[in-house]
């Protein structure tokens, strides 16, 4: 669902009335090089020159062109590749004050679980216990879709702290059936959408304590840095997090500048006393 959106949006956007046939390379190339101008992610353009790269082998194999145009673009240089991120232990702690018990899980399930927000919002009673989020689903711009990858699909653990924000939403809720929405909308037959919750009253609440600048991301980010920083398993967070190890490491953790400097100073220490 995620690539249809970007591929319908973007791709089809400014190219689908070509016939793809007459579609050269530089055309491709210029594509991706207005999208980078325009202010778009380097991750975003990055995965148009994926999605593009699969579209024509596709062509390819079915018959309908003889070479792959899309076979050398690059990614430019130029796409904008936004800061990466994260929160301190203290600003952390400044998050869990929030009066609402609903936002409040929300967020502890984005930090302290390391949840992406549409596990959050697709979670039903029946897939969450004091302990663990069973991950069985996700909601992407409003349907309820299979996990982002088969990483994905998994049990978070959830620490004990939580368990009092669990039972006193669980205590207010209208209803906790087994296939009840745990973050319902006002029908309660769909999920809450993650925007709307966001906008009305988290990000108000962030505002008011000085981190406006965070969102689901950075307490994604910020799950996978604490746990380096507490020497956690990289395996461990990386299964908590739903994604493979390489991604753990590379994207997700981010090393401070005094951590580096404490192994850079056991560098030099080795090397003196060698």
């Amino acid at each position: 669902m995620t690539v249809e959106h970007r591929v319908q949006y973007h791709i089809c956007g400014d190219l689908g009335d070509r016939p793809i046939g007459k579609i050269e390379r530089e055309e491709l190339q210029s594509f991706l090089d207005r999208k980078a101008a325009k202010g778009l992610s380097f991750s975003t353009v990055d995965h148009l020159q994926w999605d593009l790269h699969q579209i024509f082998s596709l062509a390819v194999d079915e018959g309908h062109i003889g070479k792959n145009p899309a076979r050398l673009l690059v990614t430019p240089k130029n796409a904008r590749t936004p800061s990466k991120s994260v929160m301190t232990m203290e600003q952390v702690q400044q998050c869990f004050p929030i009066p609402d018990v609903r936002d409040r899980l929300i967020v502890k399930l984005a930090i302290l679980g390391g949840m992406r927000p549409g596990e959050i919002f697709a979670l039903q009673w029946k897939h969450l216990t004091d302990e663990a989020a069973d991950v069985r689903q996700r909601v992407y711009r409003g349907d309820v879709d299979t996990p982002k990858t088969r990483n994905s699909r998994r049990k978070v653990a959830l620490p004990e702290g939580v368990k009092a924000d669990i039972a006193e939403w669980r205590s207010i809720s209208p209803s906790v059936d087994p296939d009840a929405w745990v973050f319902h909308s006002e029908t309660m037959k769909t999920p809450l959408t993650r925007d709307n919750v966001w906008r009305r009253s988290i990000q108000p609440y962030l505002n008011s304590v000085g981190l406006g600048w965070v969102n689901f991301q950075v307490m994604r980010r910020t799950h996978s840095t604490l746990m380096n920083q507490l020497k956690v398993d990289p395996k461990l967070v990386a299964d908590q997090l739903g994604h493979t190890l390489d991604v753990n490491q590379n994207v997700y953790t981010i090393p401070d500048l005094s951590h580096r400097r404490a192994a850079v100073n056991q560098l030099e220490i080795a090397v003196q006393s060698a």
